[in-house]
């Protein structure tokens, strides 16, 4: 699970920006919303949203998250010396503009508490640190900065003790990604976390999930969870179809990167399975409205934007639910109604229909799940902009006089919280035209 996740000086956070989804000492829902982690003293939060105006850096704080998790994953193994780090550091000040990045996240993973963080140029990873709490003290596994590396002896040895001392870490790579691939136990563990356990996606587009989506529904066990998420959500689909393609059918239309990884597969020996779209059976009815038998549509070309999004939803949410993950995910809303992403989070906020204790944390500004009593006033946060383009993060359990059991929705329309757009006169443009004198024009 997520205990907190920090940035600083990346995209629009200037200063250091705290996602915290620690409870606090407020009891409101504490029984569905909150898991008690008495080995530690902890008591985690099960979801966090975050509203704020457009531009504000609601999606910056979910891409500063994933883009750590790219970074864990792929440093090692899929970049070579010399490649760039695909940091970008606040731009608005010519101060931090040629700063490293910062990135840290406490988390717990399978019974042990982990520290762990980075900072890093477009050049070299400048610092990065690793610390664990097996039990009640916190332990230093590695820390790195520019004079060296100092490892625990016991837990960092070996093939890793020879590379720090070769000095045969890349500048560009992160040590905990080299340990994990040198099959470092310890680093292999927390490796795994950031591999299995945090997931995120975009919700304005499903191009990266809709093809999980569609293999999951070839399993007829799967399949019938799907549907039931399907009906569930008033959608009246019977049955979904998945239709496949030969390799020679589409080629064509691949992109060259892609169609050359089907090539090299096929030489292989491999088949792989190439999935074109979706089809959806619903009800035909006669002339006396009896039920005639079904029609099927294209889930592409017929269905609806938000019955399209919703279908390729079911697959990473009953992965994510199944395997207790932390699932972030920018605009979780578009497209979707708000009592469907409202019983999407009640999923989350439920000790029975969540019992391996998945995270959801995702931006909106679908205002009405304020007024649903669905949330703490510590899972509500906010992104605002300062007058320099510096985004703040803060929640709504940092105000004071602020009901427990509130509707939150008015107050937070009204500007009680920030967090809103500042308009102006939108027929000015308008009235400004009609009024320039003719040779003006």
């Amino acid at each position: 699970m997520l205990v907190r996740f920090t940035v600083r000086n990346y995209k629009s956070f200037r200063e250091p920006a705290e996602w915290s989804l620690l409870a606090s000492p407020d009891t409101t829902r504490e029984a569905d919303n909150v898991v008690d982690v008495p080995e530690f003293g902890l008591r985690l939060l099960r979801s966090a949203v975050v509203y704020g105006a457009n531009a504000s850096g609601k999606s910056k704080l979910v891409q500063a998250i994933m883009f750590m998790r790219d970074f864990v994953l792929n440093s090692s193994r899929e970049t070579q010396k010399g490649d760039a780090i695909a940091v970008e550091p606040f731009r608005l000040s010519t101060v931090t503009e040629h700063e490293p990045s910062e990135f840290e996240v406490v988390f717990l993973h399978e019974q042990v508490l982990y520290r762990y963080g980075f900072t890093a140029s477009t050049t070299q990873v400048v610092a990065e640190w690793f610390y664990y709490r097996p039990k009640t003290k916190e332990v230093e596994l590695f820390y790195r900065d520019e004079q060296g590396i100092r490892l625990h002896k016991s837990r960092f040895s070996g093939i890793i003790q020879s590379l720090v001392t070769g000095k045969n870490v890349r500048e560009n790579a992160l040590l905990l990604s080299v340990a994990s691939q040198f099959n470092n136990p310890i680093a292999v563990h927390a490796f795994e976390w950031f591999d299995d356990r945090l997931n995120g996606l975009s919700g304005l587009s499903a191009d990266s999930y809709q093809g999980y989506s569609m293999s999951e529904a070839e399993n007829p066990a799967q399949k019938q969870r799907m549907l039931d998420l399907l009906r569930q959500a008033d959608l009246a689909i019977l049955d979904v179809e998945i239709e496949t393609a030969e390799f020679e059918q589409v080629s064509s239309a691949m992109p060259t990167q892609l169609r050359r990884q089907f090539r090299e597969q096929l030489k292989q020996g491999h088949k792989p399975v190439i999935y074109s779209d979706v089809y959806t059976a619903r009800l035909q009815y006669d002339a006396n409205q009896e039920a005639a038998g079904s029609v099927a549509f294209s889930l592409t070309a017929d269905e609806s934007a938000g019955t399209e999004k919703f279908f390729y939803l079911t697959g990473p949410l009953l992965d994510v639910l199944d395997n207790g993950m932390v699932f972030v995910v920018d605009e979780l809303d578009s497209r979707l109604h708000p009592n469907l992403v409202a019983q999407i989070v009640a999923l989350f906020n439920s000790r029975t229909l969540n019992p391996h204790n998945a995270q959801l944390l995702f931006n909106t500004h679908n205002s009405n799940l304020l007024g649903k009593s669905s949330f703490r006033r510590d899972q509500v946060w906010f992104t605002e902009k300062d007058r320099f383009g510096a985004t703040t993060l803060y929640s709504l359990g940092d105000f004071t006089g602020v009901k427990k059991d509130g509707q939150y929705e008015d107050n937070y329309l009204r500007g009680k919280y920030g967090a809103i757009p500042i308009l102006g006169d939108f027929g000015h443009p308008f009235t400004a035209t009609q009024s320039q004198p003719e040779d003006a024009r």
